[in-house]
């Protein structure tokens, strides 16, 4: 099979185009052949080496987790899928990802794909939608009527956040630049902000949630606006448990990974119209090295997909 393999940290140049032999799936994982992939900015972190401490490859190494394919191969313990199974999912990370045309997934990180979505725009929900879900529904568990904050909304994760925080009844408020503000409240936000006009901590407050995506200062003055007993969630890093006491909140760094069962609930919300996927451009497998760069430079609008084979 045709796959792109880094054989050692380091810049989008690294991929290299290969031809390997299919991998056999183990007892509890399903071979998928795959249609579509997409590129998440914890791929070129990982690629990078910012994440060998916790996160160290095995090199050669196959990066890719979103993916949409059909079934080849079902490992003797799997009992949900079978083969020809059109499914959505998380591939096996570093070992055999989704940036080949055969992947390994567990039986555990997949779904059923949704039916009435493009398989196109379907591969690019696994890791952002699933992150969106995870902070909204396992970590906060957002109830109607609470005012939710996302910093970045615009991004792959805010912007899955905007929708599922409305299909669960919350008021949202999402900030990001000028040109994007037309994308967020398309996308259901009832309030928009640039974050280049002012601070955006002075004209917000007593938010009962605040997802974090971007880290570093925005994060540092996001504590101060979040109610007493309120949740902060970060995506990029560590919390500060200090301010978190100052100011009387849970905040935490994003820890629940999400599943085949958060597939099984994104694929009901696609189904039923209640999901959009913002598309910046498709790319061939073989130009994995320009998607890469372009995830880097954080101005792709949406996301990327990585059309594998059909």
């Amino acid at each position: 099979m045709k796959a792109a393999v880094i054989h050692e940290y380091g810049d989008s140049t690294v991929f290299r185009q290969e031809d390997i032999a299919i991998p056999e799936p183990g007892a509890t994982e399903v071979l998928v052949r795959v249609h579509y992939a997409s590129v998440n900015p914890f791929d070129y972190k990982v690629r990078a080496g910012h994440m060998k401490d916790g996160m160290p490859l095995k090199f050669p190494a196959i990066l890719g987790t979103d993916m949409i394919g059909t079934v080849e191969k079902a490992g003797s313990s799997v009992s949900k899928f079978k083969k020809g199974d059109l499914v959505f999912g998380k591939a096996n990370f570093g070992s055999n990802g989704s940036y080949a045309e055969y992947a390994l997934a567990k039986e555990s990180n997949i779904a059923h794909a949704p039916k009435n979505m493009p398989e196109r725009e379907a591969a690019g929900l696994p890791v952002a939608a699933g992150t969106a879900w995870s902070v909204l529904v396992e970590m906060t568990g957002v109830k109607k009527g609470q005012k939710i904050l996302i910093t970045g909304a615009s991004g792959g994760v805010g912007i899955m956040a905007i929708q599922i925080a409305k299909t669960l009844g919350a008021y949202v408020i999402g900030t990001s630049s000028k040109a994007n503000l037309r994308t967020l409240k398309a996308m259901g936000a009832d309030e928009a902000i640039d974050y280049a006009e002012g601070d955006f901590s002075e004209k917000v407050s007593d938010v009962d949630i605040l997802l974090d995506t971007v880290g570093g200062e925005t994060l540092s003055k996001a504590y101060k606006i979040v109610k007493k007993g309120g949740k902060l969630i970060s995506l990029t890093g560590p919390t500060d448990n200090a301010a978190a006491d100052k100011y009387g909140i849970d905040a935490k760094y994003l820890s629940v990974p999400s599943d085949g069962k958060t597939m099984e609930e994104l694929a009901k919300l696609a189904d039923s119209g209640k999901l959009k996927v913002i598309i910046d451009r498709e790319l061939p497998l073989e130009k994995i090295s320009e998607a890469h760069a372009l995830s880097e430079s954080r101005k792709a609008k949406g996301k990327i997909i990585i059309k594998i084979q059909y």
